[in-house]
């Protein structure tokens, strides 16, 4: 189970995780190739490059319900990021996330979806959190259920996850 306050830069916290909103200071670190002593020896991934780079173009990625860092609590080490894709559209909001390869296997992706999903779903209108996964990307799929998302619709090669809010799930 996730905790959270009501400050406007909410750090969620699981059992093994702390999820803390992104700082300009730290995108720009990953954008220039500086090395702070807290990241994982393998962060930033590619990924996070590219989060990084779009964070002056979707300012409210950096807001309460944007972007985060994923951290080891026991270690304190940056070992992922995972984020919401704000404003939702019609009530629904992407999710997106990553852990670096020394880290996998560990259940790390799944513990924070489902602490990321459970906080965003407290937003105000949104009723529902989705991701889209190349069938090809197994552990993917395999974070998306472990997390507790469903199979929404396969298009192709591309299968869309949703996971929706307890008052949802009768309609």
């Amino acid at each position: 189970m996730s905790s959270f306050s009501s400050t406007a830069q909410v750090q969620l916290t699981t059992d093994r995780l702390a999820l803390r909103p992104w700082t300009l200071t730290e995108a720009a670190a990953v954008l220039d190739g500086t090395r702070p002593v807290h990241w994982a020896d393998d962060f930033p991934a590619d990924g996070d490059h590219v989060i990084a780079g779009l964070f002056e173009e979707h300012p409210a990625w950096l807001g309460t319900y944007g972007h985060r860092l994923i951290i080891e609590r026991d270690s304190g080490l940056v070992v992922g990021s995972i984020g919401l894709f704000w404003p939702p559209s019609e009530g629904i909001l992407e999710i997106g996330y990553g852990v670096v390869a020394s880290r996998r296997g560990r259940g790390y992706a799944p513990e924070a979806t489902r602490a990321l999903t459970e906080f965003a779903l407290t937003a105000p209108g949104v009723h529902t959190v989705c991701a889209d996964v190349e069938l090809s990307n197994a552990a993917s799929v395999r974070v998306l259920e472990k997390a507790g998302f469903r199979r929404w619709t396969t298009e192709g090669d591309l299968a869309r996850f949703r996971a929706t809010s307890p008052e949802r799930h009768g309609r």
